[in-house]
């Protein structure tokens, strides 16, 4: 019994400190810097709807965007920084469980351990480009997919690779935008703290945005299931180019339109998540 109450002492020890006011500050700033990154993805979908232009869609035309701005260099270090606290959470999550009832779950923390890697990632680009690493993060999303899936496809089984990966990357788009829709996300934020009119808008935020982001990634997924399947690793697409294929549809530049605005109203999501998500 001693030993049993120690662990559980140690246990609830080790979750404080993961749950420390460091740490939420570090996962709030997080939030800020995805929340820039898809208003600002989505700005840049919106001109490209209408106006064309050789302007990337994707992560490296957002950081491109900010660096042109007064004081962007500033700007990048601090994005880099906040997304660099989101890894740090996502890290805490994945070696101390998350926040709720089911949060030890072994694949929650492997969840939490992925966009750990994943939020490491796009911090070392945007800190990479801000110390003066112009090819660092700013590179085209739809080359990078295109050169990785060339690689893959010479790799002994590539085309299962790929189109495994492209599965994965589809089901996971889906997965998003159906919990969007479902309002999963209700459960991490402090809903009882808004006011009625709040609670709505961050509703619709939540649910727009969310199945908008799911349905780019679901896209992206399949492109790279036609590349295994095909063999042509120019099928694989990127963010940029998976966005303006929606204005290659009937719809037109309408369709894209929609998508963007729903870029945008995801980052404003993450805005309210900086305020009201449980950490």
């Amino acid at each position: 019994m001693a030993t049993g109450s120690a662990t559980a002492r140690g246990q609830g020890q080790a979750r404080r400190a993961a749950n420390s006011k460091a740490v939420a500050a570090a996962a709030r700033a997080g939030f800020v810097a995805r929340g820039v990154i898809y208003v600002l993805i989505g700005v840049l979908s919106v001109r490209i709807a209408f106006f064309g232009g050789g302007e990337q869609a994707d992560r490296g035309g957002a950081i491109a965007e900010i660096a042109q701005k007064p004081f962007g260099t500033v700007l990048l270090w601090l994005l880099g920084i906040a997304l660099a606290g989101m890894s740090l959470w996502r890290l805490s999550e994945a070696a101390f469980g998350q926040a709720g009832p089911d949060g030890d779950k072994p694949g929650k923390r492997a969840i939490a351990a992925g966009r750990c890697v994943f939020y490491g990632f796009v911090s070392y680009s945007v800190l990479s480009y801000a110390a003066g690493d112009k090819g660092s993060g700013s590179g085209s999303s739809d080359k990078n997919s295109q050169d990785v899936t060339a690689k893959a496809l010479d790799w002994p089984g590539g085309q299962w690779i790929v189109g495994i990966v492209g599965a994965a990357v589809t089901a996971a788009g889906l997965w998003i935008a159906v919990r969007a829709v479902m309002r999963k996300f209700e459960k991490h934020l402090k809903m009882q703290e808004m006011s009625p009119k709040t609670r709505q808008v961050v509703t619709f935020l939540g649910v727009f945005g969310g199945t908008a982001r799911g349905i780019v990634f679901a896209t992206a997924g399949g492109f790279a299931i036609a590349a295994a399947v095909q063999h042509k690793p120019g099928k694989a697409k990127g963010m940029d180019d998976t966005l303006r294929t929606f204005a290659d549809t009937p719809a037109g530049p309408w369709l894209l339109t929609v998508i963007a605005i729903g870029l945008v109203a995801f980052g404003v999501f993450s805005w309210a998540n900086a305020r009201w998500r449980e950490v």
